[in-house]
C-alpha cells in the first residue's frame, strides 16, 4: 500500500498538542479590524481546539487515526 499524502493546507493550518488534541487558529482576525474592539481582536489572536464534530475529518487530512 502506498504512503498516505497530508494535506499540504491542513498541515498549515493544524497543530498536534502534546496530549493529542488539535489546535486551530479563530476566524475573523484577518480584515476589517478597524470595527472590531481591542478586546475581541485580543482574544481572536490565541489558539483554540477544534471542535469534536470535526476531529474526524482534520485527523483524516493529517494521515491520522
Amino acid at each position: 500500500m502506498p504512503k498516505l499524502k497530508t494535506n499540504s493546507g491542513a498541515k498549515k493550518r493544524f497543530k498536534i498538542t502534546g496530549s493529542g488534541k488539535i489546535t486551530r487558529k479563530q476566524a475573523y482576525k484577518s480584515h476589517i479590524l478597524t470595527k472590531k474592539s481591542k478586546k475581541r481582536k485580543r482574544k481572536l489572536g490565541h489558539f483554540t481546539m477544534v471542535d469534536k464534530s470535526n476531529i474526524k475529518s482534520v485527523k483524516k487530512l493529517l494521515c491520522l487515526k
